[in-house]
């Protein structure tokens, strides 16, 4: 019990800083119709490459690129620009999940910590994945801290390596209880467009974004979020890894959603997964498949097992 309490009191001391570290539910509410955002938050990257590079003044400079972009959409704060933008704007349609009506809420807060106080972001929609808002701050903020490790070190899976450290520390396990596969993503899928900014075929036959001719950049084509997010950052897909005190909290919470999977399996398949897997063999990515729905509703297990304690919402 000592160290559990010693758990709560670290996050009400820690928590005017971790404020913006959100998880998110791509469970509840997850067969809801909303609209993709993709072409929206197309349109807000590529005005943010496009002002960055606009009156350029100086020799070619690709690291300043890279700031110019991220403290345009990105920024110091906890939750970046473009991550607000996405949380707020009536341009981007998202989930009815309330923040405190989620697959977090209900636990001992000694479990859920950080979820437990603050609730969760919401979820939208990108290529047809369900993603929830904190993705967009770890790719351009976690994204652009990989691209500069890669750039020092020379060496992508000793980058992925301090990434998956983060991931189990402040940014992650030891604040949430959750290490989150589908973060340690979107931090490698937002290095890779750093490098897309100036490499051809980093997005496989696809010219570099610029190109530096005399003395200035030039655009050769605009962003494109589908050439980045895929199943894999989806949470209720690529599901997070719980430790000791979450993990039987969470393994009889979704077990409510099995109503839910076996009226609508499709929702819960994960496409082109071998190539998913060989994509990020590098990021340290933690097996939860025993968490998956397609396994985890199909064997012998008490589906109401929770139902005295929580509902969730509507799914």
């Amino acid at each position: 019990m000592g160290i559990k309490f010693l758990s709560v009191l670290f996050l009400f001391i820690s928590a005017p800083a971790l404020v913006g570290a959100y998880e998110t539910d791509q469970f509840n509410n997850r067969l809801q119709p909303i609209s993709d955002s993709t072409s929206i938050l197309n349109q807000q990257v590529t005005l943010a490459i496009a002002s960055t590079i606009t009156g350029w003044q100086g020799k070619r400079d690709e690291m300043k690129v890279v700031d110019g972009i991220y403290y345009k959409i990105g920024g110091k704060h906890w939750v970046d620009k473009l991550e607000r933008f996405a949380m707020a704007s009536d341009e981007v349609e998202r989930l009815d999940t309330p923040p405190h009506d989620s697959i977090y809420s209900g636990h001992p807060l000694y479990a859920t910590r950080v979820a437990g106080l603050f609730g969760v972001g919401p979820t939208l929609k990108i290529n047809n994945v369900l993603v929830g808002t904190d993705k967009l701050g770890h790719f351009l903020s976690q994204g652009r801290k990989f691209f500069r490790r890669w750039v020092k070190m020379g060496d992508e899976s000793k980058a992925a390596e301090h990434s998956a450290y983060t991931e189990r520390a402040l940014f992650g396990q030891l604040t949430t209880g959750s290490y989150s596969n589908a973060d340690l993503v979107a931090n490698y899928e937002g290095f890779l467009f750093y490098r897309s900014l100036f490499e051809d075929n980093v997005i496989p036959g696809k010219p570099a974004i610029l190109a530096w001719k005399d003395d200035h950049w030039i655009m050769q084509r605009p962003f494109d979020w589908a050439d980045h997010v895929n199943d894999y950052w989806d949470e209720a897909l690529n599901i997070n890894h719980y430790d000791e005190l979450l993990y039987s909290h969470m393994k009889a919470r979704l077990l409510t959603f099995c109503d839910s999977y076996n009226t609508n399996p499709e929702f819960f398949v994960v496409r082109d997964e071998e190539a998913l897997k060989y994509r990020y063999r590098y990021l340290q990515l933690r097996d939860t498949s025993e968490l998956r729905l397609d396994q985890l509703c199909t064997g012998d297990q008490d589906v109401n097992a929770e139902s005295s304690i929580f509902t969730p919402g509507s799914q």
